[in-house]
């Protein structure tokens, strides 16, 4: 067997195989459709006996039902975020472990916003997912805090630091972390991007793929924006190095109907499922839900498309960490929409497949 430390192509080609051979064993359509057929306990018995089975047990112990489906869900999450870049040789890992470092800024959020509403430690500590550069030591050490103040002190290494430290105060005053919460995310982008200069190996497929999210999200912040009915310029919310220029992205956010923006969508994606929303509805009325199925789907299968074209670099594995992340969406809506009460058909609607 060949070793992922190795160097040199064939740890590579074995990298990619792997996500590959990862990526197959991902639910299909099909099981999604048996599993809105089925009531909370079912869900459960179906997901212990797939990838999920070692984190289900051992938390059975502790917990039951939504809540044990919820958190075995989110400890497979990062526990197969950290066996993949075990896997990973080289550029493929350095790239990946950059990519995964976005968890820090759910994480730190999550203890921030936990902490400021007065949420129980044990509760807080549910819902992360230790899958980034943060390990679950520090991630500890931060939820000891008793307030938000040390937990900012306490990140002084963090690489992402600097943009926390200058947005804590004005989050603070604010009393809301949407403003922080989005400086980090475009420093986080402009790290990233920077790893992807010319001359890196595998840099133009990994920066294609970031382009491609970048969009994505620019997109979906740019409907609820229209939904909400912000008008205004929108510009210190956009996420640069994606395909649309901020002026682009403004002029879209300032359109006159959800149909002008979609039809600005197409110029760069021009078939596929958003195409096919604006065919369905033609009346102009899509529900937030489906337009952001929509765009998430054209980028998972552009996503693809690039990995095809590309099969040894770190596409391959971006495109596994992915589609597991959202098997896991799938499948915390399905066991949410059920807890619920909601219809079978209802739950489809909300997800990725």
């Amino acid at each position: 067997m060949i070793s992922a430390s190795q160097t040199g192509p064939a740890s590579y080609i074995y990298a990619a195989t792997r996500m590959r051979v990862r990526k197959s064993k991902l639910l299909a359509r099909e099981d999604y459709i048996r599993l809105l057929n089925m009531g909370l306990p079912e869900i459960t018995r179906f997901i212990e006996e797939t990838e999920y089975k070692a984190e289900i047990d051992e938390l059975a112990v502790s917990f039951s039902g939504i809540d044990l489906i919820e958190i075995g869900l989110s400890w497979n999450l990062a526990n197969e975020y950290q066996r993949v870049l075990k896997i990973l040789p080289g550029v493929m890992k350095t790239f990946a472990r950059s990519y995964l470092s976005h968890w820090d800024i759910f994480n730190v959020l999550t203890i921030l916003r936990g902490k400021s509403q007065g949420v129980k430690t044990g509760k807080i500590k549910e819902i992360l997912i230790p899958a980034g550069t943060i390990n679950v030591v520090t991630l500890d050490r931060l939820l000891a805090e008793d307030s938000p103040e040390r937990i900012v002190e306490n990140l002084s290494s963090w690489i992402l630091h600097p943009v926390l430290e200058r947005e804590f105060a004005a989050a603070q005053e604010s009393g809301s972390y949407a403003g922080m919460e989005n400086e980090l995310y475009k420093a986080f982008y402009r790290y990233v991007l920077k790893q992807t200069v010319s001359g890196i190996k595998g840099g133009k497929p990994f920066r294609e793929y970031l382009q491609l999210e970048i969009d994505l999200t620019n997109i979906k912040t740019v409907i609820r924006l229209y939904q909400g009915g912000v008008r205004e310029d929108v510009r210190d919310l956009m996420i640069e190095g994606g395909n649309f220029s901020v002026d682009e992205l403004v002029r879209l956010a300032g359109s006159e109907s959800i149909e002008e923006i979609m039809e600005g969508v197409k110029k760069y994606y021009p078939s596929g499922p958003v195409a096919n929303l604006m065919e369905v509805g033609g009346d102009g009325e899509f529900a937030l839900h489906e337009m952001e199925n929509a765009l998430t789907q054209v980028m998972l299968d552009k996503m693809d498309r690039i990995s095809k074209r590309y099969p040894f670099s770190i596409c391959s594995t971006m495109v596994y960490l992915k589609r597991k992340r959202y098997e896991v969406a799938n499948l915390r809506a399905i066991a949410r929409g059920k807890e619920s009460g909601l219809s079978g058909e209802q739950i489809q609607g909300y997800l990725v497949m």
